[in-house]
């Protein structure tokens, strides 16, 4: 037996006894004396399943990053469902814990009120946390590890990330498409280790139920070499055995040949193997802990000290918790690598802010293409840049298409994780697609211990009002708005010259989710003046468009449709009714809601700045009306009308579509005229 596995067995003893004592223990964690009932949790919570096997393989991945032979970063991301338990204990073992927590120092002390308070770890929580090492991708939602990885790993030579992801978790559809996405990303070096424990939450895995011969056959020929290594019980000679099969591995994906590990064990081994007469282990029933009762059911506690002991913490830690031996000797080697600190960030200031543009294509173009020069910069897209009229961005370096928007997103997530910047370009109709992934990403940039990184941009265009009767969907948009996150901006330049300011400006920013929503057809100039507000404000009065006096009725505008639709409705308006009217361009839908919550939400002085101080206001937007109407939650004392997007049965010409919704003129002409009649009575 090799030293690093003798390094390697009392690592992984120790994170899975921490482990355990999490579950189950409010004192008495390191076994001083005989466990009782008054050392056990009332109600002992979290989950034991996934455990033994993934503290298994982080143990040997943060053990082969501390090598003196290492000539890679070696990285390691949990994936494998609700891990957080692992990452605590690891963290805690090796005084990681202790450095953003101080009173969860590497000691008993530190153990047991660790234990104490799991599951509700100050801040933290008990899935995996950004704040902790290998926490890159958090923890609590299956199916991006895998993907995130490749997006990290991308174009980083010195890097080799290692995602430690479950069976289950490779039923998802974007781990599953994951797999043949690498061969899209030839640069990213990429090491999986599948954790094949034979089940899922409550059956077995599809994975699970299949031979050696079939899982390396299923890898194989997605054009992955996979290797299995089977622990068993967790002996010394097991570990060897897997640190081998852990360098080969590595030395192949190091060689550029996609390489899987697979960790093939039972589910929860090592933990009771029965309770009364039912059999656990090798069942479902240890996916959370399977001694429910210890405090009262003096046989569960029995089992729960018996259990603890089989991991020998007498030889782990002294007599105040601080490793010792082998253990000692682990923790001096242990090497947790992260991605790169990020760099460069924060806007440039450029001698020329806003580009003269005629196309959408020339100013999505222009912009991305100067900012890719920079060499930190990638663009994603499904296989539809051509067909978003952006043929000059295909087939560069730093441009990679798949049809999986899932995959594309996270790809996007672990390339701005190690500080670098980019744009995900799609039709809107397919970006709900990205609603559950992009709202774990949200959460995750908001925890605690969380980096400043580069934003993720979001670039959505090809929606419904310019499209088939199936494409559109303005969901995702809706859907961030109410999610009241100061981080996202929902952006709708009004043309290209707007367009290009505005992904400007998104791609040096920092901290932020930017949606913008900008249609591929747009032609339409507005005059240039008020870009400069527009863009630092977020919205600006038209003065091309508006009458100087007070108004009778503000039309605002958010998109390029509802700002020609206004150009070619208010000059009819003035002249047919001898309506007083105002027209302000919305670039930041975010500015309608309250200061409160929006950092660029608008205050009551400003509302009648731009609204004016009386003027019924419509809204004209390319999403929900709903999405609207939830930013201004009733702030506006006055009438107000949202005219937007709306289900319609079944297909019909794009003309019919407008005119139905009430976006032409006939719709502005309708709106006004129930709102200033309103605005009378009211009066």
């Amino acid at each position: 037996m090799t030293e690093t596995a003798v390094l390697a067995d009392a690592l992984w003893r120790a994170t899975v006894y921490a482990s355990v004592c999490q579950l189950h223990l409010r004192d008495n964690v390191l076994l001083a004396e005989s466990l009782v009932a008054d050392h056990v949790k009332e109600r002992p919570s979290g989950h034991w399943g996934t455990v033994p096997g993934t503290a298994w393989a982080l143990s040997h991945v943060v053990l082969a990053a501390g090598h003196p032979d290492r000539r890679v970063e070696l990285v390691p991301l949990l994936g494998a469902g609700h891990a957080g338990v692992v990452q605590l204990a690891a963290a805690w073992v090796t005084g990681e814990l202790g450095k953003v927590r101080s009173r969860f120092g590497p000691d008993a002390d530190g153990l047991r009120q660790l234990a104490q308070t799991f599951p509700d770890v100050d801040g933290l929580g008990s899935e995996v946390s950004p704040a902790l090492p290998a926490g890159g991708f958090l923890g609590g939602r299956l199916g991006g590890c895998l993907p995130f990885a490749q997006g990290a790993a991308l174009d980083a030579p010195d890097r080799v990330v290692v995602p430690i992801i479950g069976d289950g978790e490779c039923e998802t559809p974007t781990t599953a498409a994951s797999w043949l996405g690498q061969r899209a990303l030839p640069d990213a070096s990429v090491l999986p280790i599948v954790h094949v424990n034979g089940f899922r939450m409550g059956q077995q895995s599809l994975l699970g139920a299949m031979n050696d011969e079939e899982l390396c056959a299923y890898f194989g020929g997605l054009g992955w070499a996979a290797e299995v290594v089977h622990v068993v019980t967790g002996t010394p000679h097991e570990h060897s055995t897997f640190q081998t099969a852990l360098w080969n591995a590595l030395e192949e994906t190091r060689a550029g040949r996609r390489t899987v590990l697979i960790l093939r064990c039972v589910k929860g081994w090592g933990g009771p193997a029965s309770l009364g007469d039912r059999a656990l282990l090798g069942t479902p029933d240890l996916h959370k802990t399977p001694l429910v009762s210890p405090r009262t059911d003096p046989d569960q506690l029995t089992g729960l000290e018996h259990w603890l002991a089989s991991y020998r913490p007498a030889d782990l830690f002294g007599r105040d918790g601080r490793p010792r031996g082998a253990l000692a000797e682990a923790v001096a080697t242990v090497r947790w690598c992260s991605f790169a600190p990020v760099k460069s960030l924060g806007a440039e200031k450029r001698a020329s802010a806003y580009r003269r543009v005629s196309t959408f294509t020339e100013a999505v173009t222009d912009v991305v293409k100067q900012h890719a020069t920079r060499g930190d910069f990638c663009v994603l897209s499904p296989d539809e840049l051509s067909s978003n009229r952006l043929p000059d961005l295909v087939g560069q370096r730093w441009t990679h298409e798949l049809l999986a928007e899932e995959v594309l997103l996270e790809w996007l997530a672990g390339w701005t994780a190690s500080g670098r910047r980019g744009l995900m370009v799609s039709y809107e109709a397919f970006a709900p697609l990205l609603t559950s992934g992009l709202v774990s990403h949200i959460k995750q940039r908001r925890m605690v211990g969380a980096r400043e990184l580069p934003s993720l941009n979001l670039l959505l265009t090809s929606y419904g009002w310019h499209n088939v009767h199936s494409h559109g969907d303005p969901s995702l948009a809706t859907t961030l708005l109410g999610l009241c996150v100061p981080a996202v901006r929902v952006l709708t330049p009004a043309d290209p010259a707007r367009t290009a300011a505005v992904l400007d400006e998104a791609f040096d920013s920092v901290a932020r989710v930017n949606l913008v929503v900008a249609g591929k057809h747009s032609r339409t100039a507005h005059p240039a003046d008020t870009i400069k507000e527009e863009c630092e404000r977020g919205l600006a009065i038209w003065p091309q468009l508006s009458d100087d006096e007070e108004p009778d009725l503000t039309v605002v505008t958010a998109g390029d449709i509802p700002a020609a639709v206004a150009a070619d409705a208010v000059g009819y308006l003035r002249e047919r009714h001898g309506y007083r009217i105002r027209v302000v361009n919305l670039l930041d839908l975010t500015v309608l809601g309250s200061a409160q919550l929006w950092p660029r939400g608008l205050s009551a002085q400003e509302i009648d700045h731009y609204f004016g101080a009386h003027a019924a206001v419509l809204v004209l937007t390319l999403g929900h009306a709903a999405a609207v109407w939830s930013l201004l939650a009733g702030r506006l004392d006055r009438p107000v009308d949202v005219i937007g997007w709306q289900e319609q049965p079944g297909p019909m010409p794009q003309r019919l579509l407008a005119h139905t919704l009430g976006m032409d003129r006939a719709g502005v002409e309708r709106a006004a005229g129930l709102l200033l009649a309103t605005r009378k009575v009211v009066r």
